[in-house]
């Protein structure tokens, strides 16, 4: 038996949450700059108490999830000794929870990153016939380029053809206006998470790991909503095409697996090492040297088939740098800022040999989990092994956003076991709660709001275990 409220109350509690958050992103999301109308203008002015709405939004929208993930654990208990879930009823079942917590985020303003406005932009660039790996959105001027913020007008995109060649279309079909190009965006980022729910219960079979647990934690947890929906980051489609090519190459159909994961890093570079888990995989039937040329071969023909029929060029290759801009923020880049002052307090003038250092370590950290990821892939598995090494590069890397954690995160949600996945699920709750929905970090009096909007939002949720005590209706499970 179990109770209704158990299984509705979460999905209701998270809509109420993200409906809160939704509205609070009129007052103090990531708003246009270019509006100039009242209402607008009126809107800002309530900035203070919709931040405080909209963490208490979040508290709740994070307390669902967790609420839902305690409810996974007695569901697997029963399943032991039942037939396991029909694959089809997992997935539908997480499609609307999903629904239900990111629907309302569908028709929020940009929330947590102005990048929408951004990628908006940049395909507008790209229709230009705007290098936009050599020019920065201050190339293109106009209404587009001056909601992005200044210190990435002369930024170069980092981005891959096949990401800039869809951008290109939204922007191209919603003529530059704002409220569409957003709305496209996030249409586009709802594709890439229907590939997540389609296939990565799919791989998490492969990996030995129960598939509602595994859509839990990669699918269900806040930072999809909060940054794959409402900030429609193209993170999206990046792991939607590289968990559906991992899956395939579970599957032993390798030549398709490699296109699929070629597309993903021709949307973002990261994903380009899931083409090691083909090779490792292919390597068990074919071994090693056919593996590396078979793979090599159709992934270099789908880069360049990609590069030529998009028009856009080979400029990304030269891009990869991008991401090692002074503006970034990571540990590694933190560490050199601290350096930097350091150096400065001791009157050294050391230009920015320590930011490099540091950036240099960084990249040398993440390249020390690959190979120990790697030496280990048999005990680990090929896609938990990569899973920690896409979570090395987005923590440790040149530059670091909350939302890069789904990198690796998604992995380990579909192929670890054990200690791994409360502590994934700890790391996805702090994230959650660490950008401002402007994408601005903080000063003092916003922290104490959005501290306020937290503890708000954990007195909602204790009056409601109150008032609605898990046994109020049962019916059969």
């Amino acid at each position: 038996m179990r109770t209704l409220p158990t299984v509705v109350a979460y999905r209701l509690l998270g809509g109420v949450g993200a409906t809160l958050l939704s509205c609070a992103g009129l007052a103090a999301g990531a708003l246009p700059v270019g509006a100039h109308a009242a209402w607008w203008s009126a809107l800002r002015q309530l900035a203070g108490p919709g931040l405080l709405c909209g963490y208490a939004g979040l508290t709740l929208l994070v307390t669902a999830w967790w609420w839902a993930g305690r409810d996974l654990r007695p569901a697997q208990t029963a399943q032991r000794a039942a037939p396991a879930a029909e694959p089809r009823t997992v997935r539908r079942s997480a499609a609307l929870t999903l629904a239900c917590w990111a629907g309302p985020l569908l028709v929020a303003p940009p929330l947590f990153s102005r990048d929408a406005y951004s990628y908006l932009a940049q395909g507008a660039m790209v229709l230009a016939d705007i290098d936009v790996y050599r020019h920065g959105v201050a190339q293109l001027g106009g209404a587009l380029a001056v909601e992005v913020p200044q210190m990435w007008q002369q930024t170069p995109a980092p981005y891959g053809p096949v990401f800039l060649a869809v951008a290109a279309v939204v922007s191209g079909l919603t003529g530059g206006k704002l409220v569409l190009g957003v709305l496209g965006l996030r249409l586009v980022a709802v594709a890439g998470v229907a590939l997540l729910v389609a296939y990565l219960p799919r791989l998490a079979r492969h990996c030995g790991v129960d598939p509602s647990a595994a859509l839990w934690l990669g699918v269900l947890n806040p930072l999809v909503p909060l940054h794959l929906i409402a900030g429609a980051h193209n993170e999206a489609v990046m792991l939607g095409l590289l968990v559906a090519g991992l899956s395939l190459a579970f599957e032993h159909r390798y030549g398709a697996a490699t296109v699929l994961v070629t597309l993903a890093a021709l949307v973002k570079v990261p994903a380009v090492v899931g083409l090691l888990v083909v090779v490792s995989l292919a390597a068990r039937h074919r071994g090693l040297p056919t593996s590396v040329a078979r793979t090599a071969g159709v992934a270099v023909g789908t880069a360049a088939a990609v590069t030529w029929a998009t028009g856009i060029g080979y400029g990304w290759i030269g891009a990869l740098g991008t991401p090692m801009y002074r503006h970034s923020w990571s540990i590694s880049s933190a560490l050199g800022r601290v350096a930097l002052r350091a150096a400065g307090r001791a009157g050294l003038h050391l230009g920015d040999a320590p930011m490099r250092l540091c950036l240099a370590l960084g990249v040398a950290a993440v390249l020390a989990v690959a190979v120990a990821a790697w030496w280990h892939r048999r005990r680990l598995g090929p896609a938990y092994a990569l899973g920690l090494v896409l979570l090395a590069a987005a923590l440790l890397g040149p530059a670091t956003r909350p939302w890069y954690a789904l990198w690796g995160l998604v992995l380990v949600a579909a192929a670890a076991n054990g200690r791994a996945r409360p502590v994934a699920a700890l790391g996805a709750v702090v994230l959650a709660f660490v950008a401002l929905p402007s994408g601005f970090g903080p000063d003092a009096a916003q922290a104490v709001l959005a501290a306020a909007g937290v503890l708000v939002g954990l007195l909602a949720v204790g009056s409601l275990r109150l008032l609605l005590p898990p046994a109020a209706v049962e019916v059969a499970r």
